[in-house]
């Protein structure tokens, strides 16, 4: 019974932190404390990623408690005291036959939506925009060919050069930017060595490999700053090449291209850091 008084208790406290977790987590691309599970969904890809992990905590309880089950059924039932007699049972067909056939019948159920799941990340639909990233020892380079020269380094922001609403060792001086809503190929690779281009929120991750092109497409649902870091160990500074994505409406995303050809990214960054602060404050003058 106390064995029991304690596999309930740790139930409750999963469950109480499974509950913390959607009251923590901010929807906005990054890790919160006391999270659990997967980052919010921010594109389709992830959403099914989220229904693929939720079906296979459905299908591992089942088989962790029918197991426990098992196990409580032999410890109180057939110890030395409960049943002196041991039975010299040798084959049973039937639990053969079950034991072999019902994992069977289980990953099946897990290989379909696997097969589908891997199917859409692999199969990419007709883009709206094409960004170039390239992995460099140890910072991101992008360009949009579909937008003529623009073309920069993201690099990440020094702990000095932090603004109110960074995040440390994730924001960097040049996000990529991306409109909301439509379908973003990214082309992947790297000018040296691997490194793996990452954004929980999208579901997306892929290797950067010298002389080689990947490529992976996300459409993000929502506007926002989405983060995401190198995960292949490139060297020393592995941990210094996050991803930064600001989403941002389509009327905004043509304002910085048009401001990126005719002056810089910087100053186009700054345009839509200024876009961005005069939305919000419309936004707050509305709810109010």
């Amino acid at each position: 019974m106390r064995f029991l008084r304690s596999a309930t208790g740790l139930a409750c406290s999963a469950v109480t932190m499974f509950a913390a977790q959607s009251v923590l987590a901010d929807g906005h691309g990054e890790a919160v404390p006391w999270e659990l599970g997967l980052q919010p969904a921010a594109t389709p890809l992830m959403d099914s990623i989220h229904n693929f992990h939720a079906l296979l905590m459905v299908i591992i309880t089942c088989v962790v408690l029918f197991v426990l089950a098992l196990l409580l059924i032999i410890i109180f039932r057939f110890n030395a005291k409960a049943n002196p007699v041991p039975s010299k049972t040798t084959h049973n067909t039937m639990i053969e036959v079950i034991w072999t056939v019902v994992p069977i019948l289980i990953l099946i159920v897990i290989a379909i939506p696997s097969f589908r799941l891997l199917y859409l990340e692999r199969d990419i639909p007709p883009a709206d925009l094409t960004i170039k990233a390239i992995g460099n020892q140890w910072y991101w380079s992008y360009e949009y060919p579909d937008n003529g020269d623009v073309s920069f380094d993201s690099i990440m922001k020094a702990d000095n050069e932090l603004k109110p609403g960074d995040v440390r060792l994730l924001s960097v001086d040049n996000p990529v930017v991306a409109p909301v809503g439509k379908v973003v190929r990214v082309i992947v690779t790297s000018n040296d060595v691997i490194h793996a281009w990452t954004v929980p929120a999208f579901g997306v991750k892929i290797d950067a490999v010298p002389g080689r092109l990947n490529e992976l497409w996300f459409k993000a649902e929502k506007p926002g700053i989405y983060y995401g870091e190198c995960s292949e160990l490139c060297g020393k500074d592995h941990s210094a090449m996050p991803i930064e994505v600001r989403v941002v409406s389509e009327a905004d995303y043509q304002a910085w291209v048009a401001k990126a050809k005719s002056a810089s990214v910087e100053d186009a960054n700054r345009m839509l850091a200024a876009l961005e602060a005069s939305h919000a404050k419309l936004a707050a003058a509305v709810k109010q």
